[in-house]
């Protein structure tokens, strides 16, 4: 057995001979947060800084495999518990996302005021459009096939994008709102 080999040393937690990347990462977050904190002193809020409203819905109507959602005014993100969808507006762009974390399946949370999904099980970190800041998880948070019908926004909940299995079908689930 390899001394990485979890077994080997006695336990089944897999990172347990994680400390050196953690401690980088803690660094780098650390450097992160004061660089945000130079730019909100000079009045310059990165966008990840900026909250989102979070709110709470289900979907206006569903057909089949599609539900559909009013098209969100404004930067937010709408959680809908009952199809396990999280439907997001960030920077005049929309995107579905599945409900729980790549990872392990757990459910995602909102953290508003800073600025980024968080897995609850194992803190891996997400920005609003998705993509992959931090944690055990090793690929964005997975994506429905959306798009848009006048006001409305419809998402095809048997069509899943998973962001290391199909990069470029991952990066087109998404509609331009502007």
């Amino acid at each position: 057995m390899s001394p990485n080999d979890s077994t080997s040393r006695g336990t089944s937690d897999a990172c347990t001979g994680c400390a050196p990347l953690h401690a980088r990462r803690e660094f780098l977050r650390t450097l992160a947060a004061s660089a945000a904190g130079a730019l909100l002193t000079l009045g310059a809020a990165p966008a990840a800084a900026r909250a989102l409203d979070t709110r709470f819905a289900g979907a206006s109507e569903r057909r089949g495999n599609e539900a559909t959602y009013p098209l969100p005014d404004v930067d937010g993100a709408t959680i809908d518990a009952d199809n396990e969808v999280i439907l997001v507006r960030y920077h005049n762009t929309a995107y579905a996302f599945a409900l729980s974390c790549p990872h392990q399946n757990t459910g995602l949370k909102w953290l508003g005021d800073e600025g980024h999904f968080q897995c609850p099980k194992h803190k891996s970190r997400y920005q609003a459009d998705g993509v992959f800041i931090e944690g055990r998880a090793t690929r964005g948070m997975d994506r429905y096939a959306v798009r848009r019908d006048g006001t409305k926004i419809l998402v095809d909940l048997g069509k899943l994008f998973e962001q290391d299995k199909d990069g470029a079908g991952w990066s087109a689930a998404q509609v331009a709102l502007s």
